[in-house]
Formats: structure tokens, sequence, C-alpha cells
């Protein structure tokens, strides 16, 4: 599903990432963990097309992303659905009306809209709070609406950078057990962390960078630095 094909990034003089090559299959659940400045949120800049790598090739679903036209990126980000650490809700709308936007953003119909928010709303555990607004919501409440977010127009692929770093390890647990039902559903899901309790809360695959390069990668899920 994703490929990296001996990827680097410069910034200037700065190497970000230097000769990883890395592989996603459908369906796999891969936590990416390192220190600051290993590399991780640039990997993902690059999977989301955000940034151009220096070297290298990557692949999603056999697409060259590096050569998608400018016109062709809203269509490949349509496939991924993206989780912040900082939630980036819209203040002014619903729980309800966060999720239903990102539908209206790809033109689904209000019939649709009325049929499938409130199944995500139940499937983040939150549809008492569908008419609440972001301030009235604590930090895993909103994680788990952007997760919803996220999910809401079928992505093939969910990419978390950081999605528990500002949360208490209660709605950290809620959070990772969402990505795991999802993840079960069959959503493949990469997400960064430096959440030691969240890697092994997941089990699953561990890429560990450091100094831009993939220095292990684990099947077993354990956060080894």
């Amino acid at each position: 599903m994703i490929y990296f094909d001996r990827v680097s990034k410069r910034y200037g003089k700065a190497l970000a990432l230097e000769g990883v090559t890395l592989s996603v299959a459908p369906k796999e659940f891969v936590s990416i963990v390192g220190h600051s400045g290993a590399g991780k949120t640039t990997l993902l800049k690059l999977l989301l097309a955000e940034e151009r790598p220096t070297e290298g090739t990557i692949f999603f679903e056999s697409v060259d992303v590096n050569d998608l036209p400018t016109q062709a990126l809203h269509h490949y980000r349509r496939k991924i659905g993206t989780v912040f650490q900082d939630f980036r809700l819209i203040p002014n709308k619903t729980a309800y009306e966060n999720i239903a936007f990102a539908m209206e953003a790809t033109g689904r119909t209000d019939s649709e809209i009325a049929s499938d928010v409130p199944y995500i709303l139940e499937l983040v555990n939150l549809a008492d709070k569908a008419t609440h607004f972001p301030d009235q919501l604590s930090g895993g409440e909103k994680q788990r609406i952007a997760i919803g977010r996220a999910i809401i127009n079928q992505p093939d692929l969910i990419v978390a950078d950081e999605p528990t770093g500002n949360l208490d390890p209660i709605n950290t647990y809620e959070v990772v057990e969402i990505l795991k039902k999802i993840n079960e559903l069959g959503t493949t899901i990469v997400i960064t962390t430096h959440n030691k309790g969240v890697v092994d809360a997941i089990g699953k695959r561990v890429v560990t960078m450091d100094a831009g390069k993939v220095v292990r990668d684990d099947e077993g899920g354990k956060y080894s630095l």
C-alpha cells in the first residue's frame, strides 16, 4: 500500500531523512517512534505530499506521489484521513457539524450526512455530545471527534501525528482503543508518538527512527529507544 524507496529530505544543509526504505501493508497498524528531530513528522509530510523528497520515491497504492500534479493532490489526500495533536476542530461548529463538514467538503448529500454522522459518533463513543461545541469538550473528546472527522469519508489510511500528545492517561487510553477499533474494521493506520504506553497498548508493528534513519523495525509492538 505504502512504499518509501530510499527517501531523503534536506532542508538547506540539514538532513531530515536519509535513505529511508519502508513499506506498510494494507490494514497494518504501524507506530513510528523516535526522539524529537528523528524525522517522524517529515516522513508523514512527504506521505501527505505536503512536501517533496530531495531524493527517492514514495508510492501509495502504486501511485508515485512525487509525480502527482497539483490539481490531483486534493483527490489523493481524500484517500487519507489525518489526525493532529492539536485537534484542529472548527470552534463555532458542534461535534456533529465538525464531522459533517468533512462530508460536505467532498460533496456528499444531506441524506448521506444524516445517515453516516450518527454512526461515526457512536463509533467514537460520543453520540451524547453531538450538539456540544469544542470548548465544551475535554481534550480526549476533541481528539475523538477529530478521529471521527478523519474516518467519516472512509479513507484507505489514517495518519495520526502525536494524536495523544496533549492528553492525560485516561483520555490517551480511550483514543488508543478507538484507533485499534478502526484498524480492526480494516483501515490502515500510521501514527507517530513519543508515548511508550501508547505503543505497548497498541501491540503492533513499531518502526524506530533516529537522526533521519530507520534504525529498528519490530513486529512485536514494544517501544525501544
